[in-house]
């Protein structure tokens, strides 16, 4: 389907959704990236009203917020900030095992990422709307999301398209240029990037989940990866005996 036609299809599938769950709209988070910035002018197209997009910064860049409000204002789309800055370190503080412990970005970045998710579940259940997440071909297929964090959601509508489809589809929705120009994050702690944590861009992931054309490095990595991630891929099992 040719990026013209997208649009339109994605905003009917996404009602069809909400139609048929029983629900009356939609919830999402809006973080300033080009994602969840296509999600929210896709939301914007699919529902008049019954939409709310949440930005929720965590020690967040003020750059991203700032990116957030840019794309709510664009697609006249009602916002709620809710910042989870105090929440996060009161958590951290009560789990950790004593006040000389290292935790790692990592298990930080989950943590931002699942408090998000109790957020937009909170507003999604008060308000009967289904949760969309923003989550892309390209990270899906190498388990690049935070199980029950980002990967918490009801339905993923770029969940077909890889990172290269995205950026085409903010272009033609006019989503802000910096937007698109920056570089992919998650924003989960200062200076992090997506493709840094890959290991490899996101035009190499892309050429192997749409072409099978990687570097035999990246062919290894992108193997382990998505071996590695199964478990986030599928419910959780069970045994086959009682």
């Amino acid at each position: 389907m040719n990026t013209q036609q997208l649009p339109d299809k994605l905003a009917l599938w996404i009602r069809e959704k909400v139609s048929a769950a029983g629900l009356k709209g939609v919830v999402f988070g809006v973080s300033g990236g080009l994602d969840s910035s296509v999600v929210a002018a896709l939301c914007s197209r699919a529902f008049d009203k019954n939409i709310l997009g949440l930005i929720m910064p965590c020690h967040s860049c003020k750059q991203d917020e700032q990116h957030a409000l840019a794309v709510a204002g664009k697609f006249s789309i009602p916002t709620k900030t809710i910042i989870l800055d105090d929440v996060c370190d009161t958590l951290l503080e009560r789990l950790s095992f004593d006040e000389n412990q290292v935790i790692s970005q990592a298990v930080k970045g989950n943590l931002k990422a699942r408090l998000r998710m109790l957020t937009l579940y909170f507003y999604a259940n008060q308000l009967q709307y289904l949760v969309v997440g923003s989550g892309n071909r390209s990270e899906l297929a190498v388990g690049y999301f935070t199980k029950h964090g980002d990967g918490g959601v009801d339905i993923l509508p770029l969940g077909n398209l890889v990172k290269r489809q995205v950026k085409e589809l903010a272009e033609f929705l006019k989503i802000p240029q910096e937007i698109i120009d920056k570089p992919p994050s998650a924003g989960l702690w200062a200076g992090q990037t997506d493709e840094d944590e890959l290991g490899f861009s996101y035009d190499e992931l892309d050429d192997y989940l749409t072409g099978g054309k990687a570097s035999q490095e990246n062919r290894l990595k992108i193997g382990i990866m998505i071996t590695g991630s199964g478990h986030k891929q599928n419910p959780p099992p069970v045994p086959d005996f009682q």
